[in-house]
C-alpha cells in the first residue's frame, strides 16, 4: 500500500520535470504597424509584457501562480491554488486512515489466525460436513504461505530459507516440532482472508463456520466463511477504499496543474490578442497643412483604422 503510493508520488514528479524541461518558452513580439500608421500611433513603453511561456511554467510548478502572473481574475488564482491544497490535504488523509486500517486488520489477524489451528483442524475434521468440503481436506490449494523452519528441523532437513506450506500436507509433524513458522507478509494477510483453504486458521472456524453460495452470472460459487474472518474482509476493503481515495486525490492533483498551465497560457494569449486590437483600432484627427491658406489651414483630416 504504501510501496504504490511512493510509486505514484514518484510518477508525479517525473510528470512535473518532464513538463517544466520539454515546453518551449514563446514570448511575443508586436509587428511594426505600416509607415503612415506608425506616426499616428503612441505606444506606451510602461506596458509589462507578458509572455505565455512563462505562466505556463509557473502553472506547472504550481498551480494558480501563472494565472497570478497574468493578473487574470483573483477568483482563478484561489480555485487552482485551493484545489492543489485540498488535494495535498486530503491525499495526506486518506494515506493515514488507510495506514491506520491496515495496521488494524493486521493484528486482528496476528490475534485471530493461526498456523496451528491451521494444520489441526485440517487433521482434526470439525464435522461431516467440513469433510465434505474440499478446499476444508488439505493444506495444499491454489495459493501457500511462506514458512521459516529453524534450529533441530533445519539442520536436520538441510533446509535453508523459506518452504511452502503445501509441505505440511505430507509432513504435519514439522509443524508439531515447533521448529516451523509462518511469514506473516503482504501475500499471508491477502490469503487468509481471500482463499477458502485457509478458513481452518481462524479462531472460530471449529465452531462458527458457514459457507453459503456465491452467484457469479451463470455459475454459482460456495464460500467458506467465519465471523472473524468476515470482519477481517471488512476491514481490508475499507483499508482499499481508503487508498484508492488517495489515489485519487494524486490524480486531482496532476490534473490540477496541467489545467491550471494550459489556462494560463489561453488566458495570455487571449489578452495579448485583446491590446492588439486595441493597437490596431485607432483614429487619428489632425489639421491639413496648406500654404496658400493665410492661417497656414487647408482642412481637417479624419483617420479611421480598423
Amino acid at each position: 500500500m504504501v510501496t504504490m503510493e511512493k510509486h505514484i508520488l514518484k510518477y508525479f514528479l517525473i510528470f512535473n520535470l518532464y513538463c517544466l524541461f520539454t515546453f518551449n518558452v514563446y514570448s511575443q513580439d508586436a509587428d511594426s504597424l505600416n509607415e503612415e500608421s506608425s506616426r499616428s500611433i503612441v505606444i506606451n513603453d510602461n506596458q509589462e509584457t507578458i509572455y505565455p511561456g512563462k505562466p505556463l511554467l509557473m502553472s506547472l510548478v504550481l498551480p494558480g501562480a501563472g494565472q497570478y502572473y497574468n493578473k487574470a481574475p483573483k477568483w482563478k488564482t484561489a480555485f487552482f491554488f485551493g484545489t492543489e491544497l485540498i488535494s495535498i490535504l486530503s491525499w495526506n488523509y486518506f494515506k493515514n486512515t488507510a495506514e491506520t486500517y491496515e495496521n488494524d486488520y493486521r493484528s486482528f489477524a496476528d490475534q485471530n489466525w493461526s498456523l496451528e489451528n491451521w494444520v489441526y483442524n485440517r487433521f482434526n475434521s470439525v464435522s461431516p460436513e467440513w469433510a465434505n468440503v474440499s478446499a476444508l481436506n488439505s493444506l495444499i490449494g491454489t495459493h501457500d504461505l511462506n514458512l521459516v523452519v529453524s534450529n533441530d528441523l533445519a539442520n536436520d532437513l538441510n533446509i535453508t530459507g523459506t518452504i511452502s506450506s503445501d509441505s505440511l500436507e505430507s509432513h504435519p509433524e514439522w509443524f508439531y516440532s515447533g521448529d516451523v513458522t509462518e511469514v506473516r507478509d503482504r501475500h499471508f494477510y491477502e490469503n487468509i482472508g481471500k482463499y477458502d483453504q485457509f478458513v481452518g486458521g481462524w479462531a472460530d472456524a471449529r465452531n462458527e463456520w458457514y459457507k453459503y453460495d456465491k452467484i457469479l452470472g451463470d455459475s454459482t460459487e460456495t464460500v467458506i466463511k467465519t465471523p472473524k474472518k468476515q470482519k477481517y474482509i471488512d476491514d481490508r476493503y475499507e483499508a482499499n477504499q481508503m487508498l484508492n481515495y488517495a489515489k485519487y486525490s494524486i490524480t486531482t492533483l496532476m490534473f490540477n496543474h496541467v489545467i491550471s498551465g494550459i489556462e494560463s497560457v489561453w488566458f495570455s494569449q487571449k489578452k495579448a490578442k485583446e491590446n492588439l486590437q486595441e493597437i490596431s483600432h485607432y483614429k487619428k484627427i489632425n489639421l491639413v497643412y496648406d500654404p496658400m491658406s493665410p492661417i497656414g489651414v487647408g482642412g481637417i483630416n479624419l483617420l479611421i483604422n480598423f
